[in-house]
């Protein structure tokens, strides 16, 4: 049965209807993990949904425990039910299902009042993360030992923490249609260069894939398709959030994706490749040096060994003074 003016996708003030809804949509009988409960609080219907690994149990219990103290009268409407009767910070009411459904699957509690045409959505979420520790590829002698986790929220507290300024912004997006992964932008407002910033926001908004199913490293193909006549780097990975920072203050773009470990690192060169993070912790002098030497050998790297092969298949073309390195197939006892 569909209410007249409203839509099939609008939370009603039928509670019944609201929690049928949710019911069919999520799939709850087929759902082992996500739970709900039905109590009455105020004299009112009250009907919460959560995912179990996703919750903060100890939060809900008290939060049920103040509910239940709660008269007739603080839940007359949800304006005064959310000024006088929850006593909790990062609170949202919402009236629309796509909305409240992708937020419940990010892990938020959901709570539907009878009367209500909106539901209020609790974010008292946790989950599972291994420890801060040092990233096992980037180890350094010396300096900061914690890296990034898969965990989103935890990263963007890392960088937070080493960049107290109001001008660092972190923009929130969602890419995937099935998966809905949340992917954060990084960036400080007076350095970054916006031109930049706006090609890659648009890059990200119309990404068109079902999922991000190796999370960065497809979000990677999505935004720079593969292009043989430039075989340079357009982007580096990183899993320190020292280094992440340094980029960020030198007016680079830092990408990140939940799930994922690491974060992009735009725009780069191939010296940003062969950097490493003790060149930070040594000083000018010496880092200069370390990164010049790296160079060097790389580039060295690069051209010797397909000269040697070129010299060791057609010999002729080496010069008189480098013609004792030529490759002889008799042995001179």
């Amino acid at each position: 049965m569909q209410v007249k003016g409203v839509s099939m996708t609008d939370f009603t003030t039928n509670i019944d209807m609201n929690v049928r809804m949710m019911n069919e949509k999520l799939r709850v009988d087929r759902n082992f993990d996500i739970l709900q409960r039905d109590v009455l609080i105020g004299g009112k219907r009250t009907h919460f949904y959560f995912i179990d690994g996703f919750v903060q149990e100890e939060t809900i219990e008290k939060l049920v425990q103040f509910f239940y103290s709660l008269k007739e009268s603080d839940i007359k409407d949800i304006d005064t039910f959310l000024e006088v009767g929850m006593p909790y910070t990062e609170i949202e009411k919402n009236g629309h299902y796509d909305e409240v459904e992708k937020a419940f699957l990010s892990g938020q509690t959901v709570m539907i009042i009878d009367g209500f045409d909106e539901c209020i959505l609790i974010d008292c979420r946790t989950y599972p993360m291994r420890s801060v520790t040092e990233p096992y590829k980037d180890k350094v002698l010396r300096g900061s030992r914690d890296g990034f986790v898969e965990t989103l929220v935890c990263n963007a507290a890392l960088l937070r923490r080493r960049i107290r300024d109001s001008r660092f912004s972190m923009e929130m997006y969602t890419v995937g249609e099935r998966s809905r992964t949340d992917v954060a932008v990084c960036y400080i407002d007076d350095k970054v260069d916006k031109k930049l910033l706006e090609r890659i926001e648009n890059l990200i908004s119309s990404i068109e894939v079902e999922a991000l199913t190796m999370n960065i490293e497809s979000l990677a193909e999505c935004m720079f398709k593969g292009k043989w006549i430039n075989p340079f780097p357009k982007y580096k990975y990183s899993e320190r959030p020292d280094t992440a920072a340094a980029a960020l203050f030198d007016g680079n773009i830092v990408i990140m994706v939940d799930t994922s470990p690491a974060v992009m690192i735009i725009p780069t060169n191939v010296f940003d490749i062969i950097e490493e993070a003790d060149d930070y912790y040594f000083s000018p002098l010496t880092g200069t040096y370390l990164r010049l030497a790296r160079a060097f050998i790389t580039i060295i790297s690069i051209l010797l060994t397909p000269l040697y092969l070129l010299y060791a298949v057609q010999p002729e073309l080496l010069p008189n003074w480098l013609i004792f390195t030529k490759v002889s197939d008799e042995l001179n006892i």
